[in-house]
């Protein structure tokens, strides 16, 4: 799908209340070892969509949203609990979102492991995307 050439994903969490569109390209597609998000969303690692602000909107219900540390933000619906996207200060022009919610999830490739050094001892990946410590 596109708007005007660009294209667009779609997402919504477990029940359908919540869901998002992005427009245009992303900044990046990875995953995600850190134990913030693993808690969050009580898996291994998580798949991160890297979006800028003025290209991302909310659909249907807006999300709720948590302050897990000083300078980030995680939403979530509130009625499957689903979690929806982050937000840090250290980012003030884009909103990262799951690619797991995405309607089709397979129109995105990851490029990237971001704190790596978080990566549980038993996770084994064959992938060959590089390897960093912290986002940039």
């Amino acid at each position: 799908m596109s708007i005007d050439g660009a294209q667009k994903l779609n997402g919504h969490c477990l029940c359908g209340a919540c869901s998002f569109e992005l427009v245009g390209p992303h900044n990046w597609v990875g995953h995600c070892h850190c134990e913030s998000c693993r808690r969050a969303t009580a898996s291994p690692f998580t798949t991160w969509i890297s979006h800028e602000n003025g290209n991302w909107r909310f659909i249907g219900e807006k999300a709720l949203s948590y302050e897990s540390s000083a300078g980030n933000t995680r939403g979530f619906c509130g009625t499957c609990g689903s979690p929806m996207y982050f937000k840090s200060d250290r980012f003030p022009t884009e909103m990262h979102f799951y690619a797991a919610l995405l309607s089709e999830p397979e129109k995105v490739v990851p490029t990237i492991h971001f704190h790596a050094d978080e990566m549980l001892s038993w996770v084994h990946l064959a992938d060959n995307l590089p390897y960093k410590d912290h986002t940039a």
